[in-house]
């Protein structure tokens, strides 16, 4: 087996075969010949959700939308109608959605970036430079909240971009009608391009079909831009003038820190972001001492694992265009990780350059600057007024040991064949006045990675894979300390099936990046099949199985496997059944304490087997009550056992509250074995995780979210509370109140309260 695995250890093989294969399916896009031709509005439009205008009787028709889902063989069975024009200003966007079914519209609430699947919904696809990759949505569900997002890798959607635009939705018995207005200065496109990618989507969830005007497969989004149709211009698009923003914040807070004895301090601080659009297709965006109290809380997690959680982005700056940046490798292979920036440490300020620079380049830059992290005089701030040197280091203050820091990302993206590309990512973190540092082994001069990828997309979206390779650089650098990895997917109507493998040495080091793992050699192969039964009640079934196998980074060995095999029914009302079988080896390469709690280790060298199953159930999404619950039972590490219960229950008063609880149960049993520390012999743990959120939507505008979580792993309760009114496009003021309590005493932690406000001004 070894000499097969040695083959992978030359780049050059893998990238031969992944960028030939696309070279015998370089083609015409699927659906480019189905067109719509957008015009100038002949008359001037109101945003009001009412078609009344000559403008929307004068514009083309777009109707007879193609079945996705629950299959797509035939035409709609709901009614559907879309028409779009433009003036110098704005994009003008028009759905009528005509109903079958009596009965209320589903909506999970009137929060923005609503749920795609629990949703009466509309959503418009915008390719501006026909590349079949990279795009826009927009979209509203049934009681006008807003949806929009950047479109990447093709089909997927960052629902964290965020800006300007107007809709409206108004409904009465037999139809919902949504109406919107989008600036051209929202849009990043190419001067003078005539031919863009489009397409129209529609879930009604009472007769729980999803269809879309040009077809796509079932196994796809409707947001795949492989299949989108052409939206003709009867000339360019208007250029847009000059596009500047800027959106300041102001906050004051207050916070306790019962826990560490500290006295109350008071907080004041203020900041701002821009953008500057410095074409119609490439930004600039710019901060000054971010802040990012009003983001969501992070969701917790039980950690049973030997290596780090993952814990995704929520800050604004570092989603949009993120794509560029974060998606560069694997998800646990990524050279680039923003939540490591600014983690121990203020951001001071940053720039970001990002967009395209024709049909085929795409380019990212971006560069962030943080202070040092010093214990501070009592009560002061370490925002803006320390870049102000307000708040000055006193002299005979220690230092906490991280001085300022400099974190440089370069991206260069370019297509090729019909949607793949190959991608080439510089990352670069640098510790200023490095002389000064007190402990020089904690803290290293820099860290640097370079890499680059190919990223393979066929032209009718069946095949995708990757092909990556990426070194490392300290001061004093070893050698292995290089990564090569691959994949193939392959997704048909009835087939799925892919390998992937992956080589990282043992000296790869990625301190801005996500890397749990070093050292190890991974074959991954799967695969799937669907049935499609004359059923009224089950759309599809089929068998899965998937195989995971680690090795030593020279694929000698074996370290570690899991192996798992399932049946997955699809039911018609689109809810899910999912059981499986696994069988689970592992060697471990370092002590590690299977509670991840109680401080006693199981040791390094120890092997340990068990097998285990389970099944996953997911609820109707139309419902009002809906539920998901995933178990499963088997063995452990040392011959234990473990039983694991997640669940979720919510039910939605809708369109204004939505209740969620959230439950994570583990109950970890150890008895007599060999390897088990004296501590854990006949002991057993039960760890809670529970969650429960509510969202109350009280207009589209003002929204008010309560997420109350208990873990008792890391004896934390926490209560978040954040209040936002959208009084303004893209304007906000917040209102964020946090308490954090012992979970077995319930004696308070700490707890903070903000205000924030911010405003976007256009210049």
């Amino acid at each position: 087996m070894k000499p097969f695995f040695k083959k992978f250890n030359d780049p050059l093989l893998l990238l031969t075969f992944f960028v030939f294969l696309p070279s015998l399916i370089i083609a015409q896009k699927k659906n480019d010949k189905i067109e719509y031709r957008i015009h100038r509005a002949t008359s001037p439009i109101k945003v009001d959700g009412l078609p009344d205008e000559r403008a929307w009787a004068d514009a083309q028709l777009a109707t007879d939308f193609y079945q996705v889902l629950p299959m797509d063989t035939s035409k709609a069975f709901v009614r559907t109608e879309v028409k779009m024009t433009y003036d110098n200003k704005n994009l003008y966007v028009l759905f009528i959605n005509y109903e079958k079914v009596p009965g209320p519209y589903m909506v999970e609430s009137l929060k923005r970036d609503f749920t795609f699947g629990k949703n009466d919904n509309d959503l418009l696809f915008i390719d501006t430079f026909d590349d079949q990759t990279n795009g826009f949505t927009f979209g509203a569900n049934a009681h006008g909240a807003q949806w929009d997002g950047l479109l990447y890798n093709g089909s997927a959607a960052n629902l964290s971009w965020d800006n300007k635009w107007m809709s409206e939705v108004t409904y009465d018995d037999d139809k919902w009608v949504w109406e919107a207005a989008i600036p051209f200065k929202t849009l990043r496109y190419k001067k003078g391009i005539t031919r863009w990618g489009v397409n129209f989507s529609r879930l009604d969830l009472k007769t729980t079909e999803k269809s879309a005007w040009a077809p796509v497969p079932r196994q796809f989004a409707t947001a795949s831009l492989a299949y989108a149709a052409s939206l003709v211009w009867d000339e360019p698009p208007p250029q847009v003038g000059s596009n500047i923003s800027v959106i300041p914040y102001a906050l004051g807070g207050v916070s306790a820190n019962q826990e560490a004895k500290s006295p109350t301090k008071f907080r004041g601080d203020f900041g701002f972001d821009a953008k500057v659009g410095l074409t119609s297709s490439l930004n600039l965006d710019l901060t000054v001492n971010p802040d990012f109290s009003q983001v969501d809380v992070d969701q917790q997690q039980t950690n049973l694992d030997r290596f780090e959680l993952f814990f995704p982005e929520r800050r604004q700056f570092f989603l949009e265009n993120g794509d560029l940046f974060s998606n560069f490798g694997y998800q646990t292979i990524r050279p680039f990780f923003s939540r490591r920036i600014g983690l121990n440490a203020p951001i001071r300020f940053g720039a970001r350059l990002s967009g395209k620079l024709n049909k085929d380049w795409r380019i990212g830059f971006m560069d962030m600057q943080t202070g040092s992290s010093y214990v501070g005089v009592p009560g002061t701030s370490s925002g803006l007024f320390d870049l102000l040197g307000i708040n000055k280091k006193k002299d005979g203050e220690e230092a906490a040991g991280i001085p300022p820091q400099n974190f440089g990302v370069i991206a260069l993206q370019r297509r090729v064949f019909a949607r793949s590309n190959i991608a080439v990512m510089f990352v670069n973190k640098e510790t200023l006045n490095y002389n000064g540092v007190a402990d020089v082994n904690a803290i290293s001069r820099f860290n640097r990675n370079l890499g680059i990828e190919y990223n393979l997309a066929s032209k009718n979206n069946i095949w995708s894979g990757k092909f990556l390779y990426l070194a490392s650089f300290v001061p004093n650098g070893k050698s292995n300390d290089a990564v090569f990895a691959g994949n193939i997917l392959y997704t048909a109507r009835k087939w799925i099936y892919g390998l992937q493998v992956e080589q990282v040495g043992g000296n790869y080091s990625a301190e801005v990046g996500y890397v749990p793992r070093i050292n190890y050699g991974k074959l991954n192969p799967q695969a799937a099949y669907l049935f499609f039964p004359k059923s009224k009640k089950i759309l599809s079934h089929g068998p899965t199985a998937m195989l995971t196998h680690y090795f030593d980074k020279n694929f000698s060995y074996q370290t570690e496997n899991e192996i798992q095999l399932g049946y997955k029914i699809n039911f018609r009302k689109t809810n899910t059944l999912f059981m499986w079988a696994g069988h689970n080896f592992v060697q471990l390469l370092r002590p590690f304490d299977p509670t991840n709690y109680v401080g006693v280790y199981l040791p390094e060298g120890s092997q340990h087997k068990w097998n285990s199953l389970g099944f996953d159930y997911t609820s109707k999404p139309q419902a009002l009550f809906t539920y998901l619950v995933s178990t499963s039972y088997g063995g452990y590490y040392a011959n234990g056992s473990r039983l694991k219960i997640n669940a979720s229950v919510g039910y939605r008063f809708q369109p204004y509250v939505a209740i969620t609880m959230n439950a994570n149960y583990n109950r970890l049993a150890f008895e007599q074995d060999p390897l088990l520390p004296k501590e854990l012999i006949n002991k057993q743990y039960n760890l809670w995780l529970l969650g429960p959120k509510i969202d109350v939507t009280f207009t589209n505008k003002l929204f008010l979210t309560n997420f109350v979580q208990f873990n008792n792993q890391n004896n934390n309760f926490n209560i978040n509370s954040r209040l936002q009114w959208r009084y303004s496009p893209a304007s906000d003021l917040f209102l964020v109140y946090t308490d954090n309590y012992f979970s077995d005493t319930f004696r308070v932690r700490n707890r903070a309260l903000v205000v924030k406000f911010t405003y976007w001004w256009n210049v």
